[in-house]
């Protein structure tokens, strides 16, 4: 039997993201504006397991809204190889990414329906995909052809990545009003073969890697 998702009210501070807002939108290739530094950091620093990642594996994301989009930035370390696509291709969603080096992020605007969520990833190329999920217990049913019109960005150096998202909320059913809290979950996947790492900023807690897991999720907090 699932346990119903705890209420987004009653989570410990450990499981809110703060999302600020700001008065002007920018791009999703706009890594450095001025309002991250303003926007609180959220560690991701666990994998799925709950068993602490690395200091080499951890990021951390940091999330912004305004009255058109949400905007989510990962910037994570990277000091082993990029596990990635040698042909990307930015034009259009990539099948299968989370099989390579990715952040995603699952978010539900119904905090009451937190099993009808989507999902965004973002690889250091700059690949992308868009989902639409709806989970049960029985099964998850994927809307493969939901169009989000979401815009993603990456920069890589030597040893770290940025990864961003620019989400519209015309994608999410509609902009939220300040105060409002919504279901959320963060996750980073690092490597190949046997020392692949799957972290998540609630651990999902499952006996293999699973990042599907919404009774799991933390809360997203839009600040005023």
């Amino acid at each position: 039997m699932t346990k119903p998702p705890a209420s987004a009210e009653k989570m410990n501070a450990s499981a809110v993201i703060e999302a600020r807002r700001v008065g002007a939108d920018f791009a999703a290739d706009d890594f450095d504006n001025p309002a991250w530094r303003h926007a609180r950091a959220v560690e991701i620093t666990r994998y799925w397991s709950g068993a602490p990642a690395p200091a080499a594996r951890r990021a951390e994301a940091r999330v912004l809204w305004s009255a058109t989009a949400l905007y989510v930035r990962f910037v994570a370390r990277q000091g082993e190889p990029l596990v990635v696509s040698d042909k990307p291709r930015l034009d259009q969603k990539t099948m299968n990414l989370w099989d390579r080096d990715v952040c995603e992020l699952f978010v539900a605007p119904d905090a009451a329906a937190p099993e009808r969520y989507y999902e965004f990833e973002v690889a250091p190329t700059g690949e992308w995909i868009d989902l639409g999920i709806r989970w049960s217990p029985e099964k998850r049913e994927t809307d493969w052809d939901y169009h989000s019109g979401a815009t993603f960005a990456a920069r890589t150096t030597k040893d770290s990545i940025t990864l961003t998202m620019r989400v519209p909320w015309t994608a999410l059913g509609g902009a939220p009003q300040p105060g409002a809290r919504w279901r959320a979950n963060l996750f980073r996947c690092i490597g190949a073969g046997a020392t692949r790492g799957y972290l998540a900023w609630q651990p999902t807690l499952t006996p293999e890697p699973s990042f599907h897991v919404p009774q799991r999720f933390g809360c997203l907090f839009f600040k005023g």
